[in-house]
C-alpha cells in the first residue's frame, strides 16, 4: 500500500440488489488496495451476493443486522424486489429503524469511514459526532442527480407542483432534455414516505464529506462539473462499474448453453433481448401489449419473463403463464425464446448475434447493455431516475424511447414495434446502432472503470478531516 494508513470502511447500502452489488464490488477494490471493510446489511441482502475469492474474503466482514419488523410490511420481505412499489415506504420505516444497531456498530468499530446510500438521511448526526467521514455513494447517474438539484432544491426549496417536474431544471446550463413525465410523477409519490427521498439525498449531500457517483467524465463532462457547483464539495467520480462475465465454473450454465445453442444459428446483431428487471411489475394489459409489440416487430428476439417472488408464492403456474397472451410461445416458437425467471443476462448480452436491448433503464441495466454495444429500446421501469435515464439514453442517441402516454404510461402494441424496428433494422437507427457501438470504448473499458476507483480511493486515504472533529 506504499506506507499508507489501512482504513477501516463501513459500508451501508440500501435494500436493493442493485445497490447491493455495486457496494460489493467497491468493496472489493477497497480490499485490494489494503483496507478493511464491514459491508452492513440484512441476512437476506447478504445472502444473495456472489461467494467472495479467498484472497478477499480476510479482509472483508459482513455484519447483518435484522431488518425491524414494521406494520404493513410483509412478513420475511428485505428488499424491493419482495415488495410492490405502493409498500417500499414501510422497507424505508424498517430501514431506518437500523439506525439504533448500526450507531452502536459504529461506536465499537472504530471505523474511519463509511459508504453510504441515499436513504439513511439520519446518519450524519451519528457519524459526526465520532469523528467517522462520510461519502455519499449515488448509485444514480451525474443527469439524474443534476435534475434532482442542490440541497437548497431537495430540502423544499422551489418546485412544488407535479408540473415543476415535468420541465428541465433552471440551474441547468448546457443543452439537456432530462426531466419526467406525468405518470412518472405518480409512480414516485406511491413511494413517498414522511421523508421524502428528495430530503433524504440533500441532508446527505450536506452531512457528507464528499459525494461519489456512478458516472464517469468521458459520458457527462458538463453535468459531473455543474454537479461540483451545485453541491458546494468534492463530486468524485467512481466509474461505471462495468460488471464481469462470470467465470465459466459459475452455476446456471445449464440455461446458458440452450439459449447460447439458440443465439449461436443467428446472425450477428440480428436479436433483440428484453429484460425489465425484478421490481417492474406491469399490469397484464400494459405485459399483453408489450408481447404483441414484439411479437409485430417480426425480429429475432430473447424475452426474460419474471413475476415478483412475492407474487410468485401466491399465483399457480397457469396464472403465471397468464402474465404473457394466451397462445404467445406456441405462435412466436420459430422466432423467439421466452425465458422464465432468472436469466443469464451478461452472457447473452456480450453474444455476438445481439444487437439490442428492451431495457426499464435502471442504470446498471444500461451499463451492461452499453458495456456490449447494444442499442438500447427504453421502456422506462417505475423508479423516477429510469425515466430520466429514458429521455438521456435518447438525447444521446444511443436509443429510442417507446412512445407512452403522458399522463398514464399507456402505450400500444404498434409504437412497440416500430421503436424496435427502428432501432434495430431500419437506416433512420443506423447512428443510433453506430453510437451505442462505440460506448463500448468507455461503458466497456475495465482500465477506464480503475482509474476511477483508483481516484476514489487515493482521496480517501488523503482526505484530511477537519481539526475539530474528535471521536467521543
Amino acid at each position: 500500500m506504499d506506507g499508507t494508513k489501512k482504513l477501516h470502511i463501513a459500508m451501508f447500502p440500501w435494500l436493493a440488489y442493485g445497490h447491493t452489488m455495486p457496494f460489493l464490488e467497491v468493496s472489493k477494490f477497497l480490499v485490494q488496495k489494503g483496507h478493511r471493510i464491514s459491508y452492513i446489511s440484512t441476512p437476506k441482502n447478504i445472502g444473495r451476493l456472489p461467494k467472495l475469492p479467498p484472497h478477499l474474503s480476510s479482509n472483508i466482514s459482513f455484519v447483518q443486522f435484522s431488518l425491524p419488523h414494521v406494520h404493513g410490511l410483509p412478513p420475511e420481505a428485505e428488499s424491493t424486489s419482495e415488495v410492490p412499489i405502493d409498500k417500499v415506504p414501510y422497507l424505508k420505516k424498517a430501514y431506518d429503524k437500523l439506525q439504533v444497531p448500526l450507531t452502536e456498530f459504529l461506536k465499537d468499530s472504530n471505523v474511519n469511514w463509511i459508504i453510504h446510500d441515499f436513504e439513511p438521511y439520519w446518519l450524519p448526526g451519528i457519524t459526526a459526532p465520532l469523528g467517522i467521514n462520510s461519502v455519499l455513494l449515488c448509485l444514480f447517474n451525474a443527469s439524474a442527480m443534476v435534475f434532482l438539484g442542490p440541497p437548497s432544491a431537495l430540502l423544499g426549496g422551489g418546485r412544488k407542483r407535479p408540473e415543476d417536474f415535468t420541465v428541465v431544471p433552471e440551474w441547468v446550463d448546457y443543452p439537456c432534455n432530462v426531466a419526467l413525465k406525468r405518470y412518472e410523477i405518480v409512480n414516485h409519490q406511491q413511494c413517498m414516505d414522511d421523508v421524502s427521498d428528495f430530503q433524504r439525498v440533500g441532508l446527505l449531500v450536506q452531512g457528507s464529506q464528499f459525494v461519489t457517483l456512478r458516472a464517469c467524465f468521458e459520458f457527462e463532462p458538463d453535468e459531473i462539473k455543474l454537479l461540483i457547483k451545485l453541491y458546494q464539495k468534492p463530486v468524485v467520480p467512481v466509474g461505471l462499474l462495468p460488471p464481469s462475465l462470470p467465470s465459466n465454473d459459475d452455476e446456471g450454465d445449464d440455461k446458458w448453453e440452450a439459449v447460447k445453442s439458440w443465439l449461436d444459428t443467428k446472425r450477428d446483431k440480428s436479436v433483440f433481448y428484453i429484460a425489465l428487471g425484478s421490481e417492474v411489475n406491469l399490469s397484464e394489459e400494459s405485459m399483453h401489449q408489450l408481447a404483441f409489440g414484439i411479437e409485430k416487430s417480426n425480429l429475432p428476439f430473447i424475452w426474460v419473463v419474471r413475476k415478483r417472488p412475492m407474487a410468485e408464492a401466491q399465483m399457480d403456474d397457469n396464472h403465471l403463464q397468464d402474465i404473457i397472451p394466451p397462445g404467445f410461445e406456441e405462435r412466436v416458437s420459430n422466432k423467439g425464446l421466452v425465458l422464465w425467471g432468472w436469466a443469464p443476462q451478461l452472457r447473452i448480452l456480450a453474444h455476438s448475434s445481439v444487437g439490442g436491448f428492451l431495457t426499464h433503464c435502471s442504470w446498471s441495466s444500461i451499463t451492461e447493455g452499453l458495456k456490449f454495444g447494444r442499442a438500447l429500446i427504453a421502456f422506462s421501469g417505475a423508479s423516477a431516475d429510469q425515466g430520466m435515464n429514458a429521455r438521456l439514453l435518447h438525447g444521446r442517441k444511443v436509443g429510442i424511447e417507446i412512445e407512452r402516454n403522458e399522463l398514464d404510461g399507456s402505450f400500444t402494441s404498434d409504437s412497440v414495434a416500430a421503436t424496435i424496428r427502428r432501432v434495430m433494422v431500419e437506416p433512420e437507427g443506423e447512428m443510433i446502432r453506430a453510437n451505442a457501438w462505440a460506448m463500448r470504448e468507455i461503458f466497456g473499458n475495465e482500465k477506464l472503470s480503475n482509474n476511477y476507483l483508483d481516484g476514489f480511493t487515493r482521496f480517501i486515504e488523503e482526505f484530511e478531516p477537519s481539526p475539530t472533529k474528535r471521536r467521543v
